[in-house]
């Protein structure tokens, strides 16, 4: 299994601990691969962050900054797509 690979499942089994351990391709990378090890931790992190945290507002001028900021990435990316008010 390549990295290329492994990122694409990722999203199949990053959610389910127990998941890995019936992906044996996945776990044989995983036990010689330290970028993707760390790919995978970090993601498992960040779902168990978003899990078990309450959600926290973002002030307004960030949140404004972020939407503009959004909105520039995708008119460059898209730059034909009208943009929504």
């Amino acid at each position: 299994m390549s990295c290329e690979e492994l990122l694409r499942a990722l999203n199949e089994v990053i959610d389910d601990a127990s998941a890995l351990a019936l992906y044996t391709e996945f776990a044989d990378h995983l036990s010689g691969c330290n970028p993707c090890q760390l790919v995978v931790d970090n993601v498992r992190k960040t779902i168990q962050l978003y899990k078990s945290g309450e959600p926290y507002p973002m002030p307004a001028g960030f949140q404004d900054r972020f939407r503009d900021a959004l909105r520039a990435k995708w008119q460059a990316r898209f730059p034909n797509s009208k943009p929504q008010s």
